[in-house]
């Protein structure tokens, strides 16, 4: 028996399949949502989608995502800058902006192996407090300890945000009294 295929709908599907945690019953049924019952809907994300990509870059400072050289953020003079979070992901600067318990910049290192040395040591001018923003686990402590090593020759007071983020949980999973009473109870490295 020969199955059934409109070809743009199955490539629209298999557009939606390929984002993370979207199966393909989800990606069917916010194929067929925007194709059958809201085109509108689905002209307004396609041009956002694209507007995104052609539009969005990494922060010169601290890659996180932005529409200019430097973000939101790295720009804004009120930011306390004597205090650097150091986190792996644009997402967790998301998170932690959203639980309000934070007013410093951020620098995103998403692994050893991406680290610029000469860059770090350039963030870190004028630093009193390195906030280490990872999720608990061998590989980020290993990485808090190298860095940590490379910037020994800093006066700079090292700290890890409290526990209370489960061990192997992404800080977009974390819910926000959990990550708030985290970064109020950081602890010293």
């Amino acid at each position: 028996m020969r199955r059934y295929k409109v070809e743009a709908f199955e490539r629209l599907v298999e557009a939606f399949s390929a984002l993370p945690s979207i199966g393909r019953k989800s990606a069917t049924r916010l194929a067929y949502h925007l194709v059958s019952e809201n085109s509108f809907a689905g002209l307004k994300l396609a041009q956002a989608i694209e507007h995104a990509v052609t539009t969005l870059q990494s922060c010169r400072r601290c890659h996180a995502i932005s529409e200019d050289e430097l973000c939101g953020i790295c720009s804004d003079e009120s930011r306390d800058r004597a205090k650097l979070c150091i986190v792996q992901s644009a997402r967790d600067i998301f998170v932690i902006e959203e639980s309000g318990q934070y007013d410093g910049l951020y620098y995103i290192l998403s692994s050893l192996e991406d680290m610029d040395e000469a860059h770090l040591h350039e963030i870190v001018e004028g630093v009193e407090e390195v906030i280490f923003a990872f999720p608990p686990g061998i590989a980020t402590d290993t990485m808090i300890l190298y860095i940590e090593d490379r910037l020994a020759d800093r006066d700079l007071i090292f700290s890890k945000i409290a526990q209370g983020v489960p061990t192997g949980v992404e800080l977009e999973n974390v819910d926000l009294l959990s990550l708030s009473r985290a970064l109020e109870e950081r602890t010293r490295v």
